[in-house]
């Protein structure tokens, strides 16, 4: 898998968990059991709880996205794609991870996972920022 790849798999994956608490909601409102602002930010909805690490869990790709493809998108125009090639995959699987384990729970072995997937993603881009700035690591 090339990083350019990973990339859209990281923003689809983010795209997907957006829907994943979206749609949910859209048969709510359309039989008039909720208003379609009840979800504004600041009110107070009783989402389940798998709703809510949902979007969390979107929240923390959003976060995580733009770092990565910016890095990425760097290499391409640097013409040194092979450092971000190299990681770029387990960059996604740590992110696949640390999606699949928020959904599941919130439990301190969980959130210790899902911490270690995450720490695991930000070392990953360093080490490919560093081959780009000539830090060799």
């Amino acid at each position: 898998m090339t990083a350019l790849t990973a990339v859209v798999w990281f923003a689809s994956l983010t795209l997907i968990l957006s829907l994943a608490y979206a749609l949910p909601r859209v048969p709510l409102v359309l039989l008039g059991k909720r208003k379609a602002d009840a979800w504004t930010r600041g009110n107070a909805v009783a989402d389940s709880g798998f709703l809510i690490r949902a979007q969390h869990a979107h929240l923390n790709c959003l976060e995580g996205l733009p770092p990565f493809a910016a890095i990425v998108l760097v290499a391409v125009a640097m013409g040194q794609t092979a450092v971000a090639d190299s990681v770029a995959a387990f960059i996604l699987y740590a992110r696949v991870g640390q999606v699949a384990v928020h959904l599941v729970g919130t439990s301190f072995p969980l959130v210790l996972a899902r911490a270690t997937f995450f720490i695991v993603q930000v070392l990953l881009m360093l080490y490919i920022a560093c081959g780009l700035l000539g830090l060799g690591v």
